[in-house]
């Protein structure tokens, strides 16, 4: 793969970047346009969505961060993007172009204050692993097989510029209106803000390694205080392929539903137990490995969930709740998703959108054992998101709606239960974290 001697890092820079790209975008449309007139509707718009998905994506993985960041949370949202856009941005979880070596030596030093090799007993300036805010480099010391993930120059310092740049865009792909949407955006910065903090991804790693030990099939790097710093994580490497790779070929049940459990096992006890949870359940942060172990990996973001919200939100899951109108609408109040200033007709289509979407989607809550491999269950999941997604009434009304802790527990169980389908994970425990 190619790499990368530079990133843009000032704000004029990366807003020249992103102008570029959108000129690229606008081409697409002219010739959208044409093509629309020798060929259907439906070709058309498919090839357009493939260019624009390109050229957003290539323009974005040469700025990193943030902007990058948000394209792979976006590559979660299967039922809302188009699916050219999903498979492209998918790519930010765990494939992007690294940096070339003599900028890695560069950045470590800036980072550290010293060569790689000054602390290290080897040190492979070509990356192993990058991503959307780091890379992953090989190295030794003592003996030990060390996996060291350096933060790329200028992410740290550009993320509300970047968001800034991006704010447009998300509000018209998700109907936001108002001043109040200021409060989804704030929650994104201030979280992106955490994820370039890596003395305290260094923390949060040790604390859920720690407290999630205790579940089968499951298992952490170990991390290394002394050889981190703000920009850079040392951590035993760990040998496994990526989730996605495993689910491409595996053909054994039993090792699938073993992972999934676990996996399950792993966020329901976070969730559940310690009102915290890792909320980037995507590919790119597990192994398996051969003994078919979960390896999990990067804690960088990690969502606190406070009891107001946690109370009425797991509440509003029972199926009990959500077949009494009273309570349900109630519950809805609670979290923000129903307002005192919506009209008859905004109540009245939030209240039946959000019905038919929970009716579904807590469905795994509602059983003690539950089959993720259904594809009848994710196909209504995807049904609802694209019913919504094309409805004309909801694009009329405010899509400003729910607390922002939605953002990222959703992003949480919309991630989780992908992974679990991918795994086809079928006999799944619902509340086995309960009895561990």
């Amino acid at each position: 793969m190619k790499t990368i001697d530079k990133i843009p890092t000032s704000k004029i820079q990366r807003a020249t970047k992103l102008v570029s790209t959108g000129a690229k975008v606008g081409v697409n449309y002219l010739k959208y346009y044409g093509d629309k007139i020798v060929n259907t509707e439906e070709e058309a718009k498919e090839r357009l969505n493939k260019n624009n998905a390109s050229d957003i994506y290539d323009g974005l993985k040469q700025l990193k961060g943030s902007a990058l960041k948000v394209a792979q949370m976006l590559s979660m949202e299967k039922s809302i993007l188009p699916q050219a856009f999903v498979e492209k941005f998918s790519l930010a979880q765990f494939s992007v172009p690294p940096l070339s070596p003599p900028l890695v030596i560069k950045t470590f030093k800036k980072y550290f204050g010293k060569h790689p090799n000054d602390i290290f007993d080897t040190f492979n300036a070509t990356s192993v692993n990058a991503a959307s805010i780091g890379q992953v480099h090989l190295a030794e010391k003592n003996g030990r097989k060390l996996a060291v993930k350096i933060q790329y120059p200028g992410v740290a310092e550009s993320i509300a510029s970047d968001l800034a740049m991006v704010k447009p865009i998300a509000m018209s792909m998700f109907n936001i209106k108002g001043k109040d949407s200021d409060k989804y955006f704030k929650e994104v910065e201030n979280k992106l803000v955490e994820e370039t903090n890596y003395i305290l991804e260094v923390e949060q790693s040790k604390e859920i390694a720690s407290a999630c030990n205790h579940i089968p099939n499951l298992k952490f790097p170990n991390y290394y205080e002394d050889l981190s710093s703000e920009r850079i994580i040392t951590m035993d490497y760990m040998v496994g392929e990526h989730l996605s790779e495993f689910t491409a070929h595996n053909t054994n049940k039993e090792k699938a539903n073993r992972i999934g459990q676990a996996l399950w096992d792993f966020y329901m006890f976070q969730i559940h137990s310690l009102k915290k949870v890792h909320a980037d359940p995507h590919p790119g942060n597990f192994l398996i490995s051969e003994k078919g172990e979960l390896i999990a990996l990067d804690f960088g973001c990690m969502k606190i969930i406070p009891m107001e919200f946690y109370t009425p939100y797991f509440e509003l899951a029972k199926k009990e709740s959500i077949e009494d109108k009273k309570v349900f609408v109630q519950k809805m109040y609670e979290l923000e998703i129903l307002r005192d200033d919506d009209t008859k007709e905004e109540l009245d289509f939030f209240t039946e959108m959000f019905h038919d979407m929970l009716s579904v989607f807590t469905k795994p809550f509602h059983a003690e054992i539950f089959d993720f491999s259904n594809a009848d269950f994710f196909g209504k999941i995807a049904e609802l998101g694209e019913r919504y997604s094309k409805s004309t009434d909801l694009k009329k009304m405010n899509g400003n709606r729910g607390s922002k802790h939605f953002i990222y527990i959703n992003r949480t169980f919309f991630g989780l239960y992908n992974l679990m389908f991918d795994l086809k994970a079928e006999n799944i425990k619902i509340n086995n974290f309960n009895t561990l």
